[in-house]
This record gives C-alpha cells, structure tokens and sequence, in this order.
C-alpha cells in the first residue's frame, strides 16, 4: 500500500525592496504583455471572418493534455535536407526570426541549434493574409507547430543551417513567449569576429556577460554552440563508458554522504546526518578502492564531486561530474596508464569522428584548434618536465608541486618539442599527493602517480594505491587525517587486498580543454561555484 508523506514546510525568503529602476521596468515590461494580448485579441477576432483561419492559430490547452495521439509525424529540422524535396513535413521548433508584410512573409524556425527558413505567402484556398498576419505578430522564442512543402532553393538560404525552405501550409503556436526576453538569442550567439565586423561597419552590438548568461541560463543554453557544447558532453561520457566495457570494467554507483573526507583537507561541505557529522564525498576514490578489494576487478563510474574550496578560477567548480575508474595491477602502475591512453584516444577520435557538426558550431561562436595528440601517448617523468622548464630558463622547486602558470608554460614547452597537446607526467613527489598513493619502490620521495595534461592544462589525477592498511594508517595520520572517520575504509584493506590504482577525470573540463573554451562555466549545465547556487 503506497504511504501518504507529510507537507514539507517551506522556507520563507523575503525579496530586497525593489528601486524605483526596477520598478519602473516592470510597469514598462507588463504594459507591453497588455498591449500585445490586446493585439492577439483583436487578431483572433479578425481570423473568425477568414475561411483559411483553421489554418493556423494557438493550439489549445486541452489539445495539450495529451488529449489524443494523431498519428502526426514530426521532422526535426536538423534532418531536413535535399532528399525531402516536394515532400509535406511538419516541424516543430522555436521562432528565431520573423519578418513579412502583405503577402509575403518569413519565419525562421530553431529547432536545437538547427535552423530553416520558412516561406508564407498567400495562396488560393490555402494560405491567406490572415495567417501571413498572424505569422508576424509571433513572439520570438515562441514555438511552433509548422507544416509545409519542402523546396530547395535557386540559392542557398543565408543565415540558416538547412539547405532548403518550408513553403507554410499550416502553422500554429504551441507555446507563446514574452515579449521581451531578458537576454536577446542573437546577442548570446555572437563570436569575436562578429564584434569585430560590427565594430568597423559602426554597428552597436549587445555583449552578453557571463553572469547575466548563467542568470539565465535556460535562453542562453538555446544558442548553437550552447547546443553542440553539451551534445559533444553526451559523447564524452558516452565514450568513456563504452570503452572501459569493452575493457571488462563494472560500472558501479557508491555513495555521496560519507563520514569522513574522501581525500583529506577542510575543502568539503559538511552536514548533519541524522545526528551525525557528515559531508559529501569529495571523490568516489575510497568506495572505488573498497570494490576492489571486493574482487570487481575494474569498476569505473560517472557521477557528482562535490569540492569546497573558494577557487575563483576560471577552471574550478564546487560541483563536477567525475568519470573515476579503478582497476588491479598485476605488475606495474603503467597498466593503468596504458587503460587511461587506449580510452581517451577513444574519446578524441570518437569526437572527431561523431561530432563534425557540433565542433563546427562551437569554432563558429569560439574558434579554436584541433587538439594535437600522438600514438603512443607521450609520458614524461615530472623529473623530466621539471627539466624541461629549466632549460627554457624557468626556475621552478623540482619537489613542489606546479601552479596553473608553470603547467600551461610546460604545456607550451612540450607542444613546440613534441608536437602534441595531450600528455602524461608521472613519478611525482609523494609529498605533493594524496595520503593513499603509493611510494616508489626505488625513491620514497617520489610516488607511483601521474597526472594528463590537455593543452597545457590539468584533466586527470591518479596513482597507484596504498593496499597495506599499516602503510596506509601511517599516511593518513602524516596528512592530519582522523584515522577513526576512515576505520571501515582501512579496514577493507586487513582481509586481502589486491595492488590496484585507478584515476579520476572532471567531464566539465574535458570539453572545455578539447573544445579550447575559456571557462568551465561553458561546459557546466547550471554551474556551482563558490558564489553561485542558482538556477
């Protein structure tokens, strides 16, 4: 029998008053809305006295319900090309632009990110100035139920995505927008080159900033290359999944409300569990780590890392998707690394190959270059990149850890060198990592652990474990770690435990540096940074 849960009660939130500004918008935006219900209303009446008014129109609400399945069959504008030529489609999409008097008007519809111009012009007994009428007063943004024949035309159609044009038969709107937008579509979809051309044609552009995207994030996201930046995502995580399959990895899901820190440090968000303290997990690393010792052999997982820190950086968020995988190693730790190598060549050729139009679409918005990267990958010991900036004159501490300066020059150094912009640096010192990683057996400083550098930037961090719960107590406790929060964890090494080591990837970051995109924010759905909660 289902239970009937208790109301949760709501916390009130009191808005700040609003300036006279704010105020006097508001009044301006609401009188507009008026006016244009105004406008639709006195339209409506002047389509009651046309014959072709069955023609288009607003769907109404109960044909919205789910009132019935037609059996109508729905195109999407990206598929439609030459080989549907004279052929009645029906899309739905958003209207983009529109523009038309008389007898004659257009309609562009947007359909994600792709788009296709439609023609309306009054016909006999299909097509009436009425519903040309009715076309122009569509608010942008709007959706539309469009159908009509497909016509390729003499020329190419400029400013759309589609090589041919809808001449309109039919057109309803399925769902009207406001009429004015808080941020204007085209604003958000212009590229540098675009304010540039505008700039010396005299032309006043909107530029669109970050907070004021994210602000808004749901009409920012519309944009094409907002569009293919998160179906190249899709892929990313995609591929990843189905190449550590084909690798006899178990996909496993562990928990995020954990006891104790994942990996040390005050960078966690703590909470109350029940009674008792608690955080969210900062890694899946230790749950990974215990499913091994559970003989799964290779587990891997993509889900949300959760990080407390107050980095104000164009690379770091407080909440990522993480693609973690860990395995057992017979004999050494490049086992690992040859795993990571055959799954992320996976993933660049795979983007290539799968995603032509939507890197296309983001270079139109933020050109960029293709990433370079070699076969084999290239693998250098963090002695070696320590030498490396050295000798283009860089003095840097060979057993300190490197900032974000000194990898993107290293990133520069190897890319003139080696003609590559993907790389792995391993062996670093064990001073500058995690209180689980695994010691070198030769040089106790140093560690069995490598980090993957995309374009002079950070993407992956991992090692090989610690699997002696005495070795492992030792290092927890030289972190400061409480060694009683990670009792369960310790303990799952006491019963026998395989040599292992794995590693963990920020998605978000993956297609920021692969797409060569500036912020992460770009590649984060609805980002969460220190200063950000919302939407």
């Amino acid at each position: 029998m289902e239970g009937t849960s208790a109301p949760v009660a709501m916390e009130e939130t009191t808005a700040p008053p609003m300036s006279k500004k704010e105020k006097a918008k508001l009044e301006k935006l609401a009188k507009k809305n008026m006016m244009k219900q105004m406008a639709t209303t006195q339209l409506n009446a002047d389509d009651e006295e046309d014959a072709l008014a069955g023609n288009y129109g607003d769907v109404a609400m109960e044909n919205l319900q789910s009132k019935e399945k037609s059996g109508r069959v729905w195109t999407q504008v990206g598929d439609l090309g030459q080989d549907h030529a004279q052929q009645t489609v029906l899309v739905r999409g958003r209207v983009h632009t529109v523009r038309g008097k008389g007898s004659l008007g257009f309609l562009v519809v947007r359909e994600a990110g792709h788009t296709v111009q439609c023609v309306v012009q009054v016909k006999e007994n299909v097509v009436s100035k009425g519903m040309i009428k009715y076309v122009t007063k569509l608010n942008k943004e709007s959706i539309v139920d469009v159908e009509g024949l497909v016509v390729v035309p003499p020329k190419p159609v400029e400013g759309t995505s589609q090589p041919v044009e809808l001449h309109v038969t039919k057109v309803f709107c399925v769902s009207t927008a406001a009429v004015q937008l808080p941020i204007n579509l085209e604003d958000c979809a212009r590229s540098e080159v675009d304010f540039q051309k505008g700039e010396e044609e005299g032309k006043k552009f909107v530029r669109v900033g970050q907070d004021t995207r994210l602000n808004n994030r749901v009409i920012d996201l519309r944009t094409p290359a907002n569009q293919a930046i998160f179906r190249i995502q899709c892929q990313v995580s995609a591929l990843f999944r189905q190449a550590l399959l084909d690798e006899d990895f178990v996909e496993l899901h562990t928990p995020k409300l954990i006891a104790g820190a994942s990996e040390g440090g005050s960078s966690v968000f703590k909470l109350e569990y029940k009674g008792q303290p608690a955080c969210l997990a900062q890694s899946p690393q230790l749950h990974k780590q215990m499913a091994i010792c559970a003989d799964f052999g290779r587990v891997f997982e993509i889900g949300p890392v959760f990080r407390a820190e107050d980095s104000f950086t164009h690379r770091h968020l407080c909440e990522f998707t993480g693609l973690d995988f860990e395995m057992e190693i017979k004999e050494h730790y490049f086992e690992v690394l040859d795993v990571l190598e055959k799954v992320f060549l996976t993933i660049f050729d795979g983007l290539n190959e799968k995603c032509a139009k939507q890197l296309k679409a983001i270079n139109e918005q933020y050109p960029f270059e293709p990433l370079q990267y070699l076969r084999p990958t290239l693998r250098l010991t963090f002695a070696e990149g320590v030498a490396i900036l050295k000798e283009a004159g860089h003095d840097v501490d060979p057993m300190a850890d490197f900032n974000t300066e000194t990898e993107k020059t290293l990133g520069k150094l190897v890319k003139e060198k080696y003609k590559t912009d993907f790389y792995i640096l391993h062996r670093y010192p064990s001073a500058i990592r995690p209180f689980y990683t695994m010691p070198c057996w030769d040089d106790k400083r140093y560690s069995n652990s490598f980090d993957v550098f995309i374009r002079g930037e950070e993407i992956i961090s991992g090692a090989q474990r610690v699997h002696d719960p005495e070795l492992l107590t030792k290092r927890a406790t030289e972190c400061g770690i409480d060694v009683k929060t990670l009792s369960t964890y310790i303990d799952s090494f006491r019963y026998g435990a395989p040599p292992h080591g794995g590693a963990g990837v920020g998605l978000e970051r993956v297609v920021m540096l692969f797409c060569a995109l500036n912020n992460i924010r770009k590649t984060s759905l609805f980002p969460r940074d220190p200063q950000r909660l919302a939407p």
